[in-house]
């Protein structure tokens, strides 16, 4: 039972990342800045879970609870993200477009000159409501699930 919750769980964030791609590639909706830091520790649990089959045994429960701990920073990641498509909180200046109230012609133009591409709090896509950022984090959630109960499994 451990290697299957371990093989859903890699294939889960293996299936996160390529359907990252594909909106990215396929659907040519660019990642913001904060998209990109969601994918790191997909690509991590990723890598933690091809090191689970390949060196079962001892220290493999720790190996485990480090996939469960990947997914639930890409997924508190998430909810961050979701936050500042929202509005809730302010993002990261370098995604983000600042108050431009009181500002000179000359400092509004800088701004703008100055703005990512790609900006962290706009949704270019959603479904049933969600954007990406936010199925990130429920998704995510849901792996570390998997990784914790292969966590508690016995072998």
């Amino acid at each position: 039972m451990r290697r299957i919750l371990i093989l859903a769980a890699t294939l889960g964030s293996a299936a996160m990342m390529l359907g990252a791609l594909g909106f990215q590639y396929i659907g040519e909706l660019a990642p913001c800045k904060m998209c990109y830091w969601q994918r790191y520790p997909h690509v991590a649990a990723v890598g933690i879970g091809i090191l689970a089959f390949l060196l079962p045994g001892a220290g493999l429960t720790a190996l485990l609870y480090l996939g469960a701990l990947a997914t639930l920073i890409t997924g508190g990641i998430g909810v961050y993200h979701t936050g500042v498509e929202r509005g809730y909180w302010e993002g990261p200046t370098t995604c983000t477009s600042g108050p431009i109230g009181g500002l000179t012609p000359e400092q509004l133009m800088e701004q703008i000159m100055g703005a990512p591409l790609v900006r962290c709090d706009e949704v270019p896509w959603e479904l049933f409501t969600l954007s990406m950022a936010s199925w990130n984090a429920i998704l995510s959630f849901a792996l570390a699930g998997l990784w914790i109960a292969a966590a508690r499994s016995k072998s």
